[in-house]
């Protein structure tokens, strides 16, 4: 009797056990792309995209764990399962769903062109950046464009390992100009980057998509995470966490 016992508290147990650790959802951001992810002077990460993360994980009442991914292995690392998810502004584009899978948008922007203030620059057309140096944090949306574009009109893309380094470029006067994710470079002009640069514009027709980057094939997860951002959108949570970023819609 005591062993019959046993056993099913054992099987019990081990089924607890595995029911727990199915609802542990391991998500990776890059912590250096200020204001949707960075490093606190503490060693914490924070940022729109971490703020939704928890948010999502509490609206699916998973445990979750955020760890710090540079950006160049992040696809990588989710293939080799050293998580589960990624939730770091990563534009959803046809390119990247040949490696892997997205869920529904979590906000939408376009790319914008930023230049020092003493620039002569007055457009950001393809003729405008002809022969000028434009930089871009690589394997980006923004990085494709530079790449793709202003370089066969005539430019010289650079490429940077993160945004972080890229603006200091442009700070320091190293490229004549910076394409950027809308949202971010404008953050960076209201504040470290306010007494040197300055907006030139949107880049017509290149508004993207943001959303969460997942294995292919992995669909449960993929619906689950899609219900809790709808959830969120619906409840006013979303806008609560993006209020704290930006005085604007950008769902």
């Amino acid at each position: 009797m005591r062993k019959t016992i046993f056993l099913a508290a054992a099987a019990l147990f081990a089924a607890t056990h595995l029911a727990s650790a199915e609802d542990t959802i391991r998500i990776a951001t890059e912590g250096a792309y200020p204001p949707f992810n960075y490093v606190e002077s503490d060693g914490s990460l924070k940022g729109l995209d971490v703020d939704m993360a928890n948010a999502l994980c509490e609206e699916m009442k998973a445990k979750c764990t955020i760890v710090a991914q540079d950006w160049d292995g992040i696809i990588p690392g989710l293939l080799a399962k050293k998580y589960d998810a990624i939730i770091a502004s990563m534009s959803i584009t046809e390119e990247r769903k040949k490696q892997i899978d997205f869920t529904n948008k979590y906000y939408t922007t376009p790319l914008a062109v930023a230049v020092p203030k003493d620039s002569a620059l007055k457009g950001v057309s393809v003729e405008d950046m002809k022969g000028k140096v434009v930089g871009a944090q690589a394997s980006t949306t923004q990085a494709d464009y530079a790449n793709d574009v202003y370089a066969k009109g005539g430019a010289e893309a650079k490429m940077y390992p993160t945004q972080d380094e890229a603006v200091a470029d442009l700070q320091n006067g190293r490229m004549d100009a910076l394409i950027s994710d809308k949202f971010v470079v404008v953050d960076w002009l209201n504040k470290a980057g306010k007494d040197c640069c300055k907006l030139l514009g949107d880049v017509p027709g290149t508004e993207t998509q943001a959303g969460i980057g997942i294995r292919q094939g992995e669909t449960e997860l993929k619906e689950r995470f899609n219900k809790a951002i709808d959830a969120l959108v619906a409840n006013g949570k979303y806008q609560e966490i993006t209020k704290k970023y930006f005085p604007f819609d950008i769902y």
